[in-house]
């Protein structure tokens, strides 16, 4: 798909706070996340027309210094080139910007609008009888669609959260303080899915396995007698040093790339022991990095 070439916007910076952007796949959660940035005190628009987007942002900085949250979704993709440039010029003038895409996949897509009822956006754009057929096609086209955007965005795959989760991870991306890299680290069950919105994944499945210790299985990663195990054993103990390792070694290259958010990815079987340890393990090796969260998929679901 090609742009047409868009005017920058005007070179005058507004002087906002901060100004978070949410986009992203129809069903993918927007709603959830703008509810809770309303929740976080920032002043949040629906759908407001890319077109517009300086001067309000000017209109904001002469009424107040208050923190602003922008949703835009695919009704507002044939304005995406103009949307495109005024973030890169909002981007050039410093302004404390955040994107975040709520993406998910394919078939968790087709089963919320099923269980919702809601048409799609572009639904009326497929063609033929077979309705689930058209919400497919439909659900391409938006990706297509969306696509550059998500480029220039931090991910978060809502495929397998709880709407307390998704708003819980929204508060902590638009609390973490600085402009620099933010530094994630995510547990999660491989039985589940691989998260789609992390940058590295590694596999910890053939780590020692408390699950099948009766007296650990009920505790988790976070918990004093697993961790205590899994720091006792040496497999456990080089593979978390191979992967501190590789992250202190290319993370300063990912900064100097100007990336917002690099998101590491450990997983094992339930998401309960192993990956959780390590994730705890990592985030307090790594807090020298000032800019660090933590995540764990399934114990957050609970």
């Amino acid at each position: 798909m090609s742009y047409t070439e868009v005017a920058p916007p005007p070179s005058n910076p507004p002087a906002l706070r901060e100004l978070v952007l949410v986009t992203g796949m129809s069903g993918g959660g927007k709603s959830i996340a703008m509810h809770a940035l309303e929740d976080a005190g920032f002043f949040c628009v629906d759908n407001l027309p890319p077109e517009l987007l300086p001067e309000f942002l000017r209109l904001e900085a002469e009424r107040s210094a208050r923190r602003v949250a922008v949703a835009v979704d695919v009704r507002s993709a044939g304005s995406l080139p103009v949307l495109m440039a005024h973030l890169q010029t909002l981007r050039n003038q410093g302004m404390p910007l955040r994107a975040i895409f709520l993406d998910a996949s394919n078939d968790t897509l087709l089963r919320r609008f099923s269980e919702s009822r809601r048409p799609h956006p572009l639904r009326s754009l497929g063609l033929g009888d077979d309705m689930h057929q058209v919400l497919q096609d439909a659900i391409a086209l938006e990706r297509e669609l969306l696509n550059p955007l998500r480029m220039e965005s931090t991910v978060i795959d809502t495929s397998q959260l709880r709407p307390a989760q998704l708003r819980g991870w929204v508060r902590d991306l638009v609390t973490v303080q600085g402009t620099g890299l933010t530094l994630v680290f995510q547990s999660f069950a491989f039985k589940h899915g691989v998260p789609s919105d992390a940058d590295f994944v590694f596999d910890v499945r053939v780590l020692p396995n408390p699950y099948y210790d009766r007296e650990l299985r009920p505790f988790t990663g976070r918990d004093t007698p697993v961790a205590d195990y899994l720091a006792r054993q040496p497999e456990v103990q080089l593979m978390l040093s191979q992967i501190n390792a590789f992250i202190a070694q290319w993370l300063p290259s990912f900064a100097a790339d100007q990336r917002s958010y690099l998101t590491v990815a450990i997983g094992c079987t339930g998401g309960q022991h192993r990956s959780v340890y390590l994730v705890e393990t990592l985030a307090v090796q790594f807090a020298h990095h000032r800019q660090v969260l933590k995540r764990h998929r399934e114990l957050d679901a609970r």
